[in-house]
C-alpha cells in the first residue's frame, strides 16, 4: 500500500511559480514510479508528467514542457513539481498518483491516489 498526499496548491499570478510536493508513506517508495496529473473544471483528469522508480521523467503534455518539472527524493519519500510560467490554462486540481516502478500514461494504471490540491492562476 502507498499513501499520498499533496500539497502547496494555491493562487499565484500570472507569470509566477509554484511548487507542489508529494508525500509518500506505506511501502517501499523506491519501487513505485509516480505520476502528475491535473483535472480543469469540465474536464477530465489527464496525466502531464511522471518520473519512473529510477528517477526517469517522462511528458505526457507538450504544454507544459520548458515550465513544469518532476524530481523526486528517495531518502525523504517525496515527489515534487516544480511549475513556472505558469498561465490560467493551469488552472486545475493537481493530483499526485503511484504505480510500480514504470510510468504509464492514463489514470487506470495507477492504484494509489492523493487527495489533490488546487492551483489558481489568475490576476
Amino acid at each position: 500500500q502507498l499513501q499520498l498526499v499533496e500539497s502547496g496548491g494555491g493562487s499565484v499570478q500570472p507569470g509566477g511559480s509554484l511548487r507542489l510536493s508529494c508525500a509518500a508513506s506505506g511501502s517501499i517508495f523506491d519501487s513505485y514510479a509516480i505520476a502528475w496529473f491535473r483535472q480543469a473544471p469540465g474536464e477530465e483528469r489527464e496525466a502531464f508528467l511522471c518520473i519512473n522508480y529510477h528517477s526517469i521523467p517522462s511528458r505526457y503534455q507538450d504544454s507544459v514542457k520548458g515550465r513544469f518539472t518532476i524530481s523526486r527524493d528517495k531518502a525523504k519519500k517525496m515527489v515534487y513539481l516544480q511549475m513556472n510560467s505558469l498561465t490560467p490554462e493551469d488552472t486545475a486540481v493537481y493530483y499526485c498518483a503511484g504505480r510500480i516502478y514504470d510510468c504509464i500514461d492514463g489514470g487506470r494504471w495507477y492504484q494509489y491516489w492523493g487527495q489533490g490540491t488546487q492551483v489558481t492562476v489568475s490576476s
